[in-house]
Protein backbone atom coordinates (compact mmCIF):
# COMPACT_ATOMS: atom_id res chain seq x y z
CA UNK A 1 0.00 0.00 0.00
CA UNK A 2 2.89 2.37 0.77
CA UNK A 3 4.43 1.81 -2.64
CA UNK A 4 1.07 2.44 -4.29
CA UNK A 5 0.70 5.73 -2.38
CA UNK A 6 4.16 6.81 -3.48
CA UNK A 7 3.30 6.00 -7.10
CA UNK A 8 0.12 8.06 -6.90
CA UNK A 9 1.98 11.04 -5.55
CA UNK A 10 4.65 10.67 -8.19
CA UNK A 11 1.95 10.72 -10.83
CA UNK A 12 0.56 13.95 -9.42
CA UNK A 13 -2.64 12.39 -8.14
CA UNK A 14 -4.08 13.90 -4.98
CA UNK A 15 -7.04 13.91 -2.69
CA UNK A 16 -7.97 15.28 0.72
CA UNK A 17 -8.30 11.75 2.12
CA UNK A 18 -5.85 10.18 4.52
CA UNK A 19 -2.89 8.16 3.27
CA UNK A 20 0.08 6.54 4.96
CA UNK A 21 2.59 8.61 3.00
CA UNK A 22 5.47 6.66 4.49
CA UNK A 23 8.54 7.21 2.33
CA UNK A 24 10.31 3.90 1.74
CA UNK A 25 12.33 5.05 -1.23
CA UNK A 26 15.21 6.60 0.70
CA UNK A 27 18.64 5.19 1.34
CA UNK A 28 17.90 4.29 4.93
CA UNK A 29 20.37 6.86 6.25
CA UNK A 30 19.13 8.93 9.16
CA UNK A 31 19.14 12.68 8.63
CA UNK A 32 20.83 14.60 11.45
CA UNK A 33 19.73 18.18 12.02
CA UNK A 34 22.88 20.34 11.98
CA UNK A 35 21.23 22.53 14.63
CA UNK A 36 19.62 20.00 16.96
CA UNK A 37 17.09 21.18 19.51
CA UNK A 38 15.31 19.59 22.40
CA UNK A 39 11.87 18.61 21.01
CA UNK A 40 10.25 20.20 24.03
CA UNK A 41 11.95 23.57 23.55
CA UNK A 42 10.38 26.53 21.77
CA UNK A 43 13.29 27.99 19.79
CA UNK A 44 12.97 31.74 19.42
CA UNK A 45 13.23 32.95 15.80
CA UNK A 46 15.33 35.87 14.69
CA UNK A 47 13.01 37.68 12.26
CA UNK A 48 14.62 38.77 9.02
CA UNK A 49 12.55 41.54 7.38
CA UNK A 50 11.67 40.70 3.79
CA UNK A 51 9.89 42.73 1.12
CA UNK A 52 6.46 41.46 2.12
CA UNK A 53 5.45 44.11 4.62
CA UNK A 54 1.99 44.82 3.16
CA UNK A 55 -1.11 43.67 5.00
CA UNK A 56 -4.79 43.76 4.10
CA UNK A 57 -7.76 44.23 6.43
CA UNK A 58 -10.62 41.99 5.29
CA UNK A 59 -12.94 43.02 8.10
CA UNK A 60 -12.71 39.60 9.75
CA UNK A 61 -14.38 39.03 13.14
CA UNK A 62 -10.99 38.30 14.73
CA UNK A 63 -9.48 41.52 13.36
CA UNK A 64 -6.58 39.59 11.83
CA UNK A 65 -4.66 41.12 8.95
CA UNK A 66 -3.48 38.90 6.10
CA UNK A 67 -0.19 39.36 4.26
CA UNK A 68 -0.50 40.33 0.61
CA UNK A 69 2.40 38.06 -0.41
CA UNK A 70 3.61 34.56 0.39
CA UNK A 71 6.57 34.06 2.68
CA UNK A 72 9.68 34.55 0.55
CA UNK A 73 7.75 36.28 -2.26
CA UNK A 74 8.47 39.71 -3.77
CA UNK A 75 5.01 40.33 -5.24
CA UNK A 76 1.45 39.04 -4.65
CA UNK A 77 1.67 36.68 -7.64
CA UNK A 78 5.15 35.37 -6.76
CA UNK A 79 5.04 31.82 -5.37
CA UNK A 80 7.66 32.50 -2.70
CA UNK A 81 9.29 29.62 -0.85
CA UNK A 82 8.05 26.12 -0.12
CA UNK A 83 8.37 24.75 3.40
CA UNK A 84 7.86 21.43 5.13
CA UNK A 85 5.49 21.83 8.08
CA UNK A 86 7.47 22.92 11.13
CA UNK A 87 10.53 24.01 9.15
CA UNK A 88 11.65 27.58 8.53
CA UNK A 89 13.98 27.17 5.55
CA UNK A 90 13.17 25.91 2.06
CA UNK A 91 14.94 22.77 0.87
CA UNK A 92 15.72 20.99 -2.40
CA UNK A 93 14.20 17.65 -1.40
CA UNK A 94 11.00 17.09 0.54
CA UNK A 95 10.72 13.65 2.14
CA UNK A 96 10.69 11.98 5.54
CA UNK A 97 14.38 11.15 5.42
CA UNK A 98 15.29 14.83 5.49
CA UNK A 99 12.44 16.10 7.66
CA UNK A 100 13.58 17.96 10.76
CA UNK A 101 11.16 16.45 13.25
CA UNK A 102 11.13 12.86 12.07
CA UNK A 103 13.76 10.15 11.91
CA UNK A 104 13.35 8.84 8.41
CA UNK A 105 9.70 7.76 8.52
CA UNK A 106 6.24 9.10 9.32
CA UNK A 107 6.01 6.98 12.47
CA UNK A 108 9.30 8.23 13.95
CA UNK A 109 8.27 11.74 14.96
CA UNK A 110 10.33 13.64 17.56
CA UNK A 111 8.14 16.76 17.91
CA UNK A 112 4.44 17.55 17.46
CA UNK A 113 3.15 14.08 18.20
CA UNK A 114 -0.15 13.17 19.85
CA UNK A 115 -0.05 9.42 19.31
CA UNK A 116 2.76 7.17 20.54
CA UNK A 117 2.27 4.91 17.51
CA UNK A 118 3.79 7.71 15.40
CA UNK A 119 6.45 8.81 17.87
CA UNK A 120 10.09 7.73 17.93
CA UNK A 121 10.38 5.27 20.81
CA UNK A 122 6.74 6.06 21.74
CA UNK A 123 7.44 9.80 21.96
CA UNK A 124 4.44 12.06 22.65
CA UNK A 125 4.43 15.79 23.45
CA UNK A 126 0.80 16.67 22.56
CA UNK A 127 1.84 19.89 20.82
CA UNK A 128 -0.78 20.68 18.17
CA UNK A 129 0.13 24.21 17.00
CA UNK A 130 3.48 25.34 15.63
CA UNK A 131 5.72 27.09 18.10
CA UNK A 132 7.24 30.37 16.94
CA UNK A 133 10.67 28.89 16.24
CA UNK A 134 9.15 26.29 13.91
CA UNK A 135 6.86 28.75 12.10
CA UNK A 136 8.13 29.81 8.64
CA UNK A 137 6.20 33.08 8.76
CA UNK A 138 7.40 34.05 12.25
CA UNK A 139 10.99 33.11 11.45
CA UNK A 140 11.21 34.97 8.13
CA UNK A 141 9.02 38.04 8.66
CA UNK A 142 8.64 40.79 11.22
CA UNK A 143 5.54 42.71 12.41
CA UNK A 144 4.39 39.76 14.55
CA UNK A 145 3.75 37.57 11.51
CA UNK A 146 2.83 33.92 11.95
CA UNK A 147 1.20 31.06 10.06
CA UNK A 148 -2.61 31.00 10.48
CA UNK A 149 -4.28 28.16 12.33
CA UNK A 150 -6.89 25.89 10.75
CA UNK A 151 -9.63 27.94 12.42
CA UNK A 152 -8.20 31.20 11.07
CA UNK A 153 -8.17 29.82 7.53
CA UNK A 154 -11.80 28.80 8.02
CA UNK A 155 -12.60 32.31 9.22
CA UNK A 156 -11.16 33.65 5.96
CA UNK A 157 -13.26 31.22 3.91
CA UNK A 158 -16.44 31.95 5.87
CA UNK A 159 -16.17 35.74 5.63
CA UNK A 160 -15.04 36.28 2.04
CA UNK A 161 -16.13 35.26 -1.44
CA UNK A 162 -13.69 33.04 -3.33
CA UNK A 163 -13.14 33.27 -7.08
CA UNK A 164 -10.61 31.81 -9.51
CA UNK A 165 -8.66 34.47 -11.39
CA UNK A 166 -5.15 35.48 -12.44
CA UNK A 167 -2.75 38.29 -11.62
CA UNK A 168 -0.17 39.31 -14.21
CA UNK A 169 -0.76 35.99 -15.96
CA UNK A 170 -0.40 33.87 -12.79
CA UNK A 171 -3.49 31.75 -11.93
CA UNK A 172 -4.74 31.75 -8.38
CA UNK A 173 -7.57 32.42 -5.97
CA UNK A 174 -9.02 35.79 -4.96
CA UNK A 175 -10.79 36.34 -1.65
CA UNK A 176 -13.13 39.33 -1.68
CA UNK A 177 -14.34 40.76 1.63
CA UNK A 178 -17.56 42.65 2.34
CA UNK A 179 -15.50 45.80 2.94
CA UNK A 180 -14.32 45.64 -0.69
CA UNK A 181 -10.74 44.59 0.05
CA UNK A 182 -9.29 41.59 -1.76
CA UNK A 183 -6.53 39.04 -1.24
CA UNK A 184 -4.83 37.12 -4.07
CA UNK A 185 -3.03 33.81 -3.58
CA UNK A 186 -1.16 32.16 -6.46
CA UNK A 187 -1.80 28.51 -7.30
CA UNK A 188 1.75 27.45 -6.50
CA UNK A 189 1.15 23.70 -6.24
CA UNK A 190 3.39 21.71 -3.89
CA UNK A 191 6.70 19.86 -3.75
CA UNK A 192 7.30 16.18 -2.95
CA UNK A 193 10.80 14.71 -3.13
CA UNK A 194 12.41 16.86 -5.86
CA UNK A 195 9.23 17.22 -7.95
CA UNK A 196 6.57 19.92 -8.30
CA UNK A 197 2.88 19.12 -8.72
CA UNK A 198 -0.28 21.08 -9.64
CA UNK A 199 1.65 24.31 -10.25
CA UNK A 200 -0.74 26.91 -11.74
CA UNK A 201 -3.63 24.49 -11.09
CA UNK A 202 -4.07 24.37 -7.29
CA UNK A 203 -2.92 26.23 -4.22
CA UNK A 204 -1.61 24.40 -1.15
CA UNK A 205 -0.99 26.54 1.93
CA UNK A 206 0.02 25.25 5.35
CA UNK A 207 -1.86 26.10 8.51
CA UNK A 208 -0.05 25.98 11.86
CA UNK A 209 -2.40 23.23 13.09
CA UNK A 210 -1.42 19.59 13.45
CA UNK A 211 -3.93 16.89 12.56
CA UNK A 212 -4.11 15.67 16.15
CA UNK A 213 -5.79 12.40 15.16
CA UNK A 214 -3.12 11.63 12.57
CA UNK A 215 0.04 13.49 13.68
CA UNK A 216 2.02 12.59 10.56
CA UNK A 217 -0.30 15.07 8.81
CA UNK A 218 -1.04 18.77 9.26
CA UNK A 219 -4.01 20.85 8.15
CA UNK A 220 -3.70 22.95 5.01
CA UNK A 221 -5.89 25.05 2.75
CA UNK A 222 -6.34 23.97 -0.84
CA UNK A 223 -8.12 25.64 -3.73
CA UNK A 224 -8.54 25.43 -7.48
CA UNK A 225 -10.98 26.66 -10.10
CA UNK A 226 -13.63 24.31 -8.66
CA UNK A 227 -13.13 24.21 -4.87
CA UNK A 228 -11.71 25.99 -1.82
CA UNK A 229 -11.47 24.06 1.46
CA UNK A 230 -9.42 22.86 4.41
CA UNK A 231 -7.80 19.45 4.05
CA UNK A 232 -5.57 17.00 5.85
CA UNK A 233 -3.90 13.85 4.57
CA UNK A 234 -0.66 15.43 3.38
CA UNK A 235 2.60 14.45 5.02
CA UNK A 236 4.31 17.14 7.08
CA UNK A 237 7.49 16.63 5.06
CA UNK A 238 5.85 17.93 1.85
CA UNK A 239 6.71 21.41 0.63
CA UNK A 240 3.79 23.87 0.67
CA UNK A 241 3.66 27.65 0.46
CA UNK A 242 2.88 29.83 3.51
CA UNK A 243 0.75 32.98 3.83
CA UNK A 244 1.09 34.94 7.06
CA UNK A 245 -1.35 36.68 9.39
CA UNK A 246 -0.84 39.13 12.23
CA UNK A 247 -2.82 41.07 14.77
CA UNK A 248 -4.03 44.54 13.79
CA UNK A 249 -2.35 45.97 16.87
Amino acid sequence: MLLAAAMLLGAGLWSCGKDDDNNNEGTGNTYVDPNPQNPGDDPQPQPQPQPVGDWVDLGLPSGLLWATRNVGATSPEDYGNYYAWGETEPRDYYDWEHYRYGIGYCDELIKYCTNSEYGHEDFVDNLTVLQAGDDAAAANMDDGARTPTKEEWEELFDNTTFSWTSMNGVPGGKFTASNGNTLFMPAAGYHVNDGSYFVSVRGYYWSSSLDAEHPQFAWYSSFSSTFCEMCSGSARCHGFTVRAVRSAQ
